[in-house]
């Protein structure tokens, strides 16, 4: 049981953290197709937070906010990174280093957790699957 909130709340921070990076360089953004690719993630993102979100509810846990701190790091990281180049590749570069992050959480919380609900297990898998396929996807702004 403390595995699957675990796994739970550390698929929601993730997911958070994804959507608040996809805000925070939507706006550096003047291509229209990029743009349109960073809301349909943003948009799947949304989808597997709530999935994740109703899963919490079965174990009595309620979905957390992202502590301010990560929250404006990651602002600022992309503020500092786009300063001087806010081309389509550097974007996508950044976009990639966080994804390849979450990648890595996302498979080490189902290796090191092989005892968690099926429920879970899944909502994890499809978060992993969804940040593989956005990694092809960004591969082309590159």
């Amino acid at each position: 049981m403390y595995n699957n909130r675990y796994i739970l709340n550390e698929l929601n921070k993730g997911i958070k953290m994804g959507m608040d990076s996809i805000s925070n360089v939507s706006e550096k953004v003047q291509d229209d197709r990029f743009k349109e690719d960073l809301k349909y993630q943003y948009d799947e993102y949304n989808k597997i937070l709530n999935e994740v979100n109703q899963e919490l509810t079965n174990y009595n846990d309620f979905p957390k906010e992202l502590n301010p701190m990560q929250k404006a790091m990651g602002w600022m990281g992309v503020e500092m990174n786009t300063i001087t180049d806010k081309s389509n590749s550097k974007i996508a570069e950044l976009m990639l280093q966080g994804i390849n992050m979450g990648i890595i959480e996302g498979v080490k919380l189902l290796n090191q957790n092989p005892d968690a609900d099926e429920e879970v297990k899944n909502v994890l898998n499809k978060f992993i699957k969804f940040q593989e396929n956005t990694v092809e996807q960004l591969k082309k702004y590159l």
